[in-house]
């Protein structure tokens, strides 16, 4: 059986560069859970309120996927490619129930 899975990663201070270095490679694995079916949300949080952010970069990360467990959820959370660049200070991975819409 598998559930959904939300992945909140808090960005380290002035992140910008190091996520622009690893982000294609962490769309990539977006992308193949999305080609899976099993990825239903994933974006940044802008550092400023504007979706635009520019310079000011992001605090953060969103993602919520389907995963086969808690332990998957988080091997595969552990394996991003902002991780291993440093642009995370901490990753919390908790289990999703998705109600509305």
């Amino acid at each position: 059986m598998t559930m959904y899975y939300a992945i909140i990663s808090e960005d380290i201070p002035d992140s910008l560069s190091l996520r622009q270095e690893a982000r294609s490679n962490h769309l990539k694995r977006l992308e193949d859970l999305k080609q899976q079916g099993r990825l239903l949300v994933a974006g940044p949080h802008p550092a400023i309120d504007s979706p635009d952010p520019g310079q000011a970069g992001f605090s953060g990360s969103l993602v919520i996927a389907e995963f086969s467990s808690l332990d998957d959820a988080r091997h595969w959370a552990d394996e991003d490619p902002y991780v291993t660049a440093g642009v995370y200070q901490k990753v919390s991975v908790k289990p999703f129930k998705k109600v509305l819409p």
